[in-house]
């Protein structure tokens, strides 16, 4: 019998680290073994990664629960620029956009945009944006969108 993903207690606007990433569609929140439990959690359990992230462990960074990096003077610093272009090669999305979009449009705008971005068609639940695969059903939403853009091109 398959296991089911943990349950997570925090709430979706939790979720999301001072860099923007939504830690909910997040690979290493999503899986099942070694799950780390946010960049805004305690540290303790949590990857080396997280612990010592240059952007959570920023100097400039106010020490506020709910601060964000366009919060700052420096947005968008250096860091976050090279967050944000390693995001857009690799997982097709921005930091940037995420900050700027939590900005201007405030965070309830921007969790329903997540909502809609990343949820599984199969299941409905959210898929990670690292591998776009469902924790929940094991879909793989990449192989199903490629299925379906080669189906269309026929």
């Amino acid at each position: 019998m398959k296991a089911t993903p943990p349950v997570h207690t925090l709430t979706a606007e939790a979720l999301i680290a001072p860099c923007g990433m939504n830690c909910g569609i997040c690979m290493a929140y999503l899986r099942e073994k070694n799950t780390c439990k946010s960049c805004r959690a305690t540290d303790e359990g949590n990857p080396v990664t997280r612990i010592h992230c240059r952007i959570k462990t920023c100097e400039h960074l106010p020490k506020k629960s709910a601060s964000y990096c366009f919060e700052c003077a420096e947005f968008p610093c250096q860091k976050i620029k090279q967050i944000d272009k390693r995001y857009r090669t690799k997982y097709h999305m921005s930091m940037i956009e995420n900050l700027t979009m939590v900005q201007q449009q405030g965070m309830k705008a921007f969790l329903k945009q997540q909502q809609q971005q990343w949820k599984c068609p199969t299941c409905d639940h959210l898929i990670s944006c690292h591998n776009l695969l469902c924790a929940h059903c094991q879909a793989d939403v990449f192989k199903a969108r490629k299925l379906k853009d080669s189906t269309k091109e026929v």
